[in-house]
This record gives structure tokens, sequence and C-alpha cells, in this order.
């Protein structure tokens, strides 16, 4: 029965690979959300608009190629931008009709599939779902807070009368964050916003001049589209004492523990600061 698992987990690990390798350009987002939202309400409409906004951006959009707010990104992406990443179920969904067969690929592990969702994209937009929503925005923020990923923008996206969100949030302020469990700061991780531009916007200004991280034993790189003044160079001092400049790869070299994602995100939002 091991034996079994471990190369049921393997394959779905390569197909995925496979099926990412062979997307080509354009960056990724993940969008996810309940799989039992009508495609006519405002949620519906929401999910497609952002989408649709994003791929006339060149975004591909991944979802988990379901129903619901699945179907709705999809929509919004269209066949050419949309990439699904399903599960086996004994209930519920098939592919949605908005993705195209050999953009898609289904899994059989809960985890190989959020491992496959979350590696490549480089922005999460969340819709109000269940657990399995739930579930995967807490495995990108624990993979943020823990260094295990490279710093992306977390959108949560609602509609501007809803609360689904809002009220979360308050739980994270007061149950989780406000006790220690997390330290101080550290809901920048997450933004909730009420419209799709608002969504695009936030994700457009996370990559106004931050290009790409790296982080590895301690030390970190963050390339930059373009490089700071000498004044813009010492409020990155601040920050992280150690900090310079290499005008020819146009990336900041730092120190850094890994630790404290706060300290990064205040860090990425002052340089995306340096194209005003």
């Amino acid at each position: 029965m091991a034996s079994r698992f471990f190369s049921s987990a393997h394959d779905d690990l390569q197909r995925g690979a496979a099926l990412f390798a062979s997307l080509g350009r354009g960056p990724i987002v993940t969008i996810c959300g309940s799989a039992r939202t009508p495609q006519s309400s405002p949620l519906g409409a929401l999910a497609h608009d952002v989408a649709a906004a994003l791929a006339d951006r060149g975004w591909q959009v991944v979802t988990g190629a379901g129903p619901g707010i699945m179907e709705a990104a999809n929509r919004g992406a269209g066949k050419d931008s949309s990439v699904g990443v399903n599960i086996e179920l004994p209930f519920e969904h098939g592919t949605n009709p908005h993705i195209h067969p050999i953009r898609q690929v289904t899994m059989s592990h809960f985890f190989t599939r959020k491992v496959i969702m979350t590696r490549a994209s480089r922005a999460f937009v969340f819709l109000p779902g269940g657990v399995g929503t739930l579930d995967e925005l807490y495995e990108v923020l624990t993979l943020l807070h823990t260094a295990k990923t490279p710093p992306i923008p977390v959108v949560l996206l609602d509609t501007p009368d809803g609360s689904f969100w809002s009220r979360w949030a308050s739980f994270m302020n007061d149950m989780v964050i406000e006790p220690g469990y997390l330290s101080a700061g550290d809901a920048c991780t997450y933004n909730l916003v009420a419209s799709a531009d608002d969504a695009v916007a936030l994700i457009d200004q996370f990559y106004r001049n931050f290009v790409a991280y790296e982080f590895s034993d301690g030390q970190a790189r963050m390339t930059l589209r373009r490089g700071p003044s000498e004044v813009a160079l010492a409020g990155v001092r601040e920050l992280f004492p150690d900090a310079r400049f290499d005008p020819e790869s146009l990336a900041l070299l730092f120190t850094y523990e890994g630790r404290n994602y706060s300290l990064l995100r205040r860090l990425i939002d002052q340089v995306n600061g340096w194209t005003d």
C-alpha cells in the first residue's frame, strides 16, 4: 500500500511539472474559491472579471479546474490562458469546459495538487470558499512565513458588500496575531480588496519594480527593474544594514534570516516606490 501511495504521488508531481513546463511564457496567477458558487452570482462575475483582466495583461490563470469560482475564472481567462489542476473525487466535478485538454492535469492527492498549483505562481487571488479554499490559503501563508516560497501578492477578493474576508481578517487579528501566534505586522501577507480592478492594481503594484527574489543560507538577492538612488539605498539599510546594490545585475544583496516576512514585504513596498 505504501509503495502504491508514493508511486501515485510521484506520478502526480511528474505530470504536473510536465504540464507547467509546457506552458511557455507568461506569469502564472492561481485563483481559488468555492466550487459551489453559481456562475450568475456577484462572486462568479467577480472571478470572471479578475481573470479576464489578468489574462489581458498576459497572465496565465490556474484554477482547480472545477465548477463555481474556478469555472468562472477560466471562463473569464479563456482557453488560451487557462490552466487546470483537477483532483480525483468520488463526487462533484470533472474538468470545466473552459480549459483546453492539453492544459489540464488531474491529481490523485490534495497535497500534490497544492504543490503543483503553488510552485510556479507569482500571485494568488482567493475568493470566498469552504475548507478547501481556506486550506489552500493557509498553505500559501505558511510557505511565505517560513521562507519556503518567494514573496508573492496574496489578494483576498470579495464583493463590496461581502464580509467573508473581513470577518476572517478580524479572526486572524484577534485570535492569531494579537495573542502572538504570528508577529505584529504579519497581516501584510494578505490584502483585502472589493473589486477586480483593485485586485489587478495590487498585483501590478507588487511587480512595479520588484522582479524576483532568491534566498539561500541566510543570503537574499532581490532583482529589480530599476536601481536605487543613494538616498533610497540608505532607506534600505535601515531595514537591512548590510544591503548593497549590484548595478550590473540590478540586484539588491543582503543578509536575511528568513523569519520576518513583514520586514521583507516592507522592503518590496519600498523598492516599488522608487519608480514614483
